[in-house]
Protein backbone atom coordinates (compact mmCIF):
# COMPACT_ATOMS: atom_id res chain seq x y z
CA UNK A 1 0.00 0.00 0.00
CA UNK A 2 1.35 3.45 -0.89
CA UNK A 3 0.82 6.42 1.40
CA UNK A 4 1.78 10.06 1.11
CA UNK A 5 3.14 11.62 4.31
CA UNK A 6 3.88 15.33 4.70
CA UNK A 7 6.55 16.37 7.22
CA UNK A 8 7.29 20.08 7.70
CA UNK A 9 5.68 20.85 4.35
CA UNK A 10 7.63 18.21 2.39
CA UNK A 11 5.57 15.35 0.92
CA UNK A 12 7.00 11.82 0.90
CA UNK A 13 5.54 8.73 -0.76
CA UNK A 14 6.12 5.58 1.26
CA UNK A 15 5.30 1.91 0.80
CA UNK A 16 3.55 0.39 3.82
CA UNK A 17 3.21 -3.32 4.41
CA UNK A 18 0.35 -4.46 6.64
CA UNK A 19 1.50 -7.34 8.84
CA UNK A 20 -0.71 -10.12 10.14
CA UNK A 21 -0.90 -10.73 13.88
CA UNK A 22 2.30 -12.41 15.03
CA UNK A 23 4.51 -10.80 12.35
CA UNK A 24 6.81 -7.99 13.38
CA UNK A 25 5.90 -6.59 16.79
CA UNK A 26 3.83 -8.81 19.06
CA UNK A 27 0.10 -8.10 18.72
CA UNK A 28 -1.23 -7.23 22.15
CA UNK A 29 -3.74 -4.64 23.18
CA UNK A 30 -2.52 -1.44 24.79
CA UNK A 31 -3.59 -0.93 28.39
CA UNK A 32 -6.48 1.50 28.81
CA UNK A 33 -5.49 4.75 30.52
CA UNK A 34 -6.61 5.07 34.13
CA UNK A 35 -9.53 7.47 34.42
CA UNK A 36 -9.82 9.72 37.44
CA UNK A 37 -13.09 9.98 39.35
CA UNK A 38 -15.64 11.71 37.15
CA UNK A 39 -14.55 9.89 34.00
CA UNK A 40 -12.53 12.73 32.42
CA UNK A 41 -9.36 11.71 30.62
CA UNK A 42 -6.44 14.05 31.39
CA UNK A 43 -4.65 15.56 28.40
CA UNK A 44 -1.22 14.07 27.67
CA UNK A 45 1.65 16.34 28.67
CA UNK A 46 4.89 16.25 26.64
CA UNK A 47 8.00 15.24 28.52
CA UNK A 48 10.28 18.12 29.45
CA UNK A 49 13.64 18.07 27.64
CA UNK A 50 16.72 17.36 29.78
CA UNK A 51 18.00 20.50 31.48
CA UNK A 52 14.55 22.09 31.58
CA UNK A 53 12.80 23.19 34.73
CA UNK A 54 9.86 21.09 35.99
CA UNK A 55 7.50 23.37 34.03
CA UNK A 56 9.22 22.22 30.81
CA UNK A 57 10.65 25.69 30.15
CA UNK A 58 14.45 26.00 29.95
CA UNK A 59 16.01 28.12 32.72
CA UNK A 60 16.43 31.86 32.07
CA UNK A 61 19.63 32.53 30.13
CA UNK A 62 19.72 28.96 28.80
CA UNK A 63 20.68 28.31 25.20
CA UNK A 64 18.68 25.31 23.99
CA UNK A 65 19.42 23.05 21.04
CA UNK A 66 17.19 23.87 18.06
CA UNK A 67 17.71 20.35 16.65
CA UNK A 68 18.68 16.84 17.68
CA UNK A 69 22.27 16.01 16.79
CA UNK A 70 25.80 15.65 18.12
CA UNK A 71 28.00 18.35 19.65
CA UNK A 72 30.86 18.71 17.19
CA UNK A 73 32.82 21.61 18.66
CA UNK A 74 32.63 23.90 21.70
CA UNK A 75 33.93 27.42 21.15
CA UNK A 76 33.50 28.88 24.66
CA UNK A 77 34.60 28.20 28.25
CA UNK A 78 32.91 28.59 31.63
CA UNK A 79 33.49 32.12 32.92
CA UNK A 80 34.22 33.55 29.46
CA UNK A 81 32.38 36.74 28.46
CA UNK A 82 30.54 36.43 25.15
CA UNK A 83 28.83 38.93 22.90
CA UNK A 84 25.40 38.64 21.32
CA UNK A 85 25.57 36.45 18.15
CA UNK A 86 28.99 35.02 19.08
CA UNK A 87 29.23 31.32 18.08
CA UNK A 88 29.17 29.18 21.23
CA UNK A 89 29.24 25.70 19.74
CA UNK A 90 28.66 23.70 16.59
CA UNK A 91 26.19 20.82 16.26
CA UNK A 92 26.12 18.18 13.55
CA UNK A 93 22.89 16.55 12.40
CA UNK A 94 22.60 14.43 9.26
CA UNK A 95 26.08 15.56 8.13
CA UNK A 96 25.04 19.23 8.34
CA UNK A 97 26.79 21.62 10.71
CA UNK A 98 24.72 24.12 12.67
CA UNK A 99 26.38 26.97 14.56
CA UNK A 100 24.70 27.93 17.84
CA UNK A 101 25.12 31.60 18.68
CA UNK A 102 24.61 33.49 21.94
CA UNK A 103 21.13 35.07 21.97
CA UNK A 104 22.48 37.86 24.20
CA UNK A 105 25.74 39.01 25.69
CA UNK A 106 26.87 37.74 29.08
CA UNK A 107 29.15 35.30 30.87
CA UNK A 108 29.15 31.52 30.38
CA UNK A 109 27.83 30.15 33.67
CA UNK A 110 27.66 26.47 32.73
CA UNK A 111 28.37 24.20 29.79
CA UNK A 112 25.80 21.41 29.91
CA UNK A 113 27.41 19.36 27.11
CA UNK A 114 30.81 18.26 25.86
CA UNK A 115 32.17 17.60 22.37
CA UNK A 116 30.81 14.29 21.10
CA UNK A 117 27.65 14.36 23.26
CA UNK A 118 24.33 13.53 21.57
CA UNK A 119 21.65 16.17 22.24
CA UNK A 120 17.90 16.33 21.75
CA UNK A 121 15.86 19.23 20.44
CA UNK A 122 15.15 21.63 23.31
CA UNK A 123 17.98 20.32 25.51
CA UNK A 124 19.96 23.00 27.36
CA UNK A 125 23.46 23.39 25.89
CA UNK A 126 24.84 26.46 27.66
CA UNK A 127 23.63 28.69 30.49
CA UNK A 128 24.47 32.40 30.38
CA UNK A 129 24.68 34.63 33.45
Amino acid sequence: MKLRITVHGVAYEVDVEVLDAGEGFPARPLPAPARPAGGAVPAAQPAAPPGATPSGVPPAGAVASPIAGTVLEIRCRVGERVEKDQILLVLEAMKMKTSIAAPLGGRIGRLAVAAGDPVREGETLVELE
